[in-house]
């Protein structure tokens, strides 16, 4: 009989938790499932093929690692994430700034008063607490200026923030606000997790943008080049990612999302999406045609940010984890 062989693995990205499929021939199926190793870590296998192994990805350590199925030829390899910061408590995306520092946040229960609510994560690597003036901090941006902006989905109010971590509040009477994005003009959009989409002046004065259906969680926003796009998770079945043009219209982008969470566009406009739903949670690309590309596998996943190098952030509900950049898979 012919050896065992691996051919690819899919995706080529991960966290502990995700899933990873590997791809080949031969594979033994039977009473005894083969021994899959990444690394120096036994996965546990949760899918048998003859030309596929279903694998979860272990508590192993970060970085490139080999997949191994014991008496096959070849392997490939598995990017895992590397922690920058764990013990957070993330509601969106993590947001970085033009000097490649990232800001993470620690949300907490609705109305909680936590020590520090908003730290910053250094290209070193380096955490140091940032802020705790902001009460259940949400989503975080950055305008043109370099002035770092953060919501409150408890006081309904976004905050103007110091490089000394003093806050200001610049607009309120936002619903529960939630989501941010900046167009190149200043103007800033705000996401009520009631279902509205404002646009706030470089004044602070807010108008009503749009409406989208209502959200049981976190409502996120990513500034496209033609318009607005919003994840706003329902308790339907299948959600999707609205676009909402700078006039107001609204339309659907992209059906099929069982549970969308954080949005961003990588440095070549191509928008990524982060999919909450359990057994199929990850970070997905989205083309403009086609399906969605499964990038990145993990659990509890809830937010993704660039940096212009094309490296990104990936949270889950309390650790944020950093993958080089461009996305390929290395095989061996």
């Amino acid at each position: 009989m012919p050896s065992p062989r691996i051919s690819s693995i899919t995706p080529s990205h991960a966290i502990a938790g995700g899933r990873i499929n590997l791809h080949g021939s031969h594979f033994a199926v039977g009473p005894t499932l083969p021994a899959v190793h990444i690394g120096t870590a036994a996965a546990r296998v949760v899918f048998a093929a003859h030309d596929e192994l279903g694998l979860i990805v272990p508590n192993t350590e970060a970085g490139p690692l080999p997949v191994r199925v014991d008496g096959a030829d070849g392997a490939c390899m598995v990017e895992v994430g590397v922690p920058m910061a764990a013990g957070l408590h993330q509601v969106d995306n993590p947001a970085f700034d033009a000097f490649g520092n990232l800001f993470v946040t620690y949300s907490g229960s609705r109305g909680q008063q936590v020590p520090i609510s908003i730290f910053k994560v250094t290209p070193t690597g380096t955490r140091e607490s940032f802020s705790s003036a902001v009460t259940n901090p949400t989503s975080m941006a950055f305008s043109p200026d370099g002035t770092l902006y953060v919501s409150s989905r408890f006081e309904g109010a976004v905050y103007r923030l110091t490089d000394d971590g003093n806050a200001e509040v610049f607009a309120s009477d936002l619903g529960i606000a939630c989501g941010l994005a900046f167009a190149p003009d200043g103007t800033l959009f705000v996401g009520d997790r009631s279902g509205t989409v404002f646009a706030v002046a470089r004044n602070g004065i807010a108008r009503r943008l749009a409406t989208v259906p209502a959200s049981i969680a976190a409502f996120h926003l990513a500034l496209g080049p033609d318009g607005l796009y919003v994840a706003a998770p329902t308790l339907s079945a299948s959600d999707v990612i609205y676009r909402v043009s700078f006039t107001g219209e609204v339309s659907v982008f992209h059906a099929g999302f069982g549970r969308p969470q954080g949005l961003a566009f990588a440095p070549d406009g191509t928008l990524h999406v982060v999919e909450a739903l359990a057994g199929v949670s990850g970070l997905y690309r989205v083309p403009a045609a086609g399906a969605p590309e499964l990038l990145v596998s993990g659990p509890k996943l809830v937010g993704v940010a660039f940096d212009p190098s094309g490296d990104f952030v990936l949270c889950s509900s309390d650790t944020a984890y950093r993958f080089a950049s461009p996305l390929h898979a290395h095989t061996l």
